[in-house]
């Protein structure tokens, strides 16, 4: 699998998979989109309800970054979060040593950014008092993923690269291991995948998008 790493406009790197033919992140600026998405429209709403501890499960590992960023949160706002992750085509070591989300973000956190790429498949690592991860090298298809989750960060590739993983019988899956009250955030509002998500029991959010994206969503399940 070849990978690639661009500069997006906001100075943060973000890559591209040649296998399907897209980025990881979004050009017009990988750590804003993240933030915007999954840390202000997930992690912080969370936050702000009051939620001391989260259990977060994200779609599609890739670069790291999300889960990079949650590492940070937890440490500054003192929340204790327990991270699932899954990803199927992990970024190659040249990758993740190169891309400059720690000199962006936290120099003095570089070691903990490699340890989120270099620790084993499968195993819980405790990072800190607020931080454990726990990745699966796995489609999700065929993966056991730990319940309770209050928060799903739905970072695929979109629709037209791996339409399968945005169809009810993985989103139904999802939906069984939320917690009353928890959400999926993702950057996609397409139609058909936001009416399939209603049909499961979401309560939908669009929200405004980050940068030339006009919009994203936040689902909740009320029950």
């Amino acid at each position: 699998m070849s990978q690639s790493i661009h500069p997006s406009h906001d100075g943060s790197d973000t890559v591209f998979s040649e296998k399907y033919n897209a980025h990881y992140h979004s050009v017009f600026g990988a750590i804003e989109e993240a933030i915007h998405v999954f840390i202000a429209a997930g992690l912080f709403h969370y936050h702000k309800k009051g939620y001391t501890s989260l259990r977060i499960f994200e779609m599609g590992l890739g670069t790291g970054l999300n889960a990079f960023l949650s590492y940070l949160e937890a440490n500054r706002f003192n929340i204790k979060i327990d991270y699932q992750a899954i990803e199927s085509d992990p970024v190659d070591n040249k990758i993740y040593d190169a891309i400059n989300y720690p000199e962006q973000l936290s120099r003095n956190e570089k070691p903990a950014f490699l340890k989120l790429h270099s620790s084993s498949w499968g195993n819980p690592h405790h990072f800190n008092e607020n931080f454990t991860l726990t990745k699966y090298h796995n489609s999700i298809e065929n993966q056991v993923i730990e319940g309770n989750l209050d928060l799903i960060f739905y970072d695929a590739f979109a629709p037209t690269c791996q339409a399968h993983l945005w169809e009810e019988p993985i989103h139904k899956k999802l939906y069984d291991l939320l917690n009353p009250g928890g959400a999926l955030v993702t950057y996609c509002t397409k139609g058909t995948f936001r009416r399939m998500l209603e049909s499961l029991g979401y309560k939908i959010e669009k929200l405004n998008g980050p940068a030339k994206k006009r919009e994203m969503m936040r689902a909740t399940k009320l029950k």
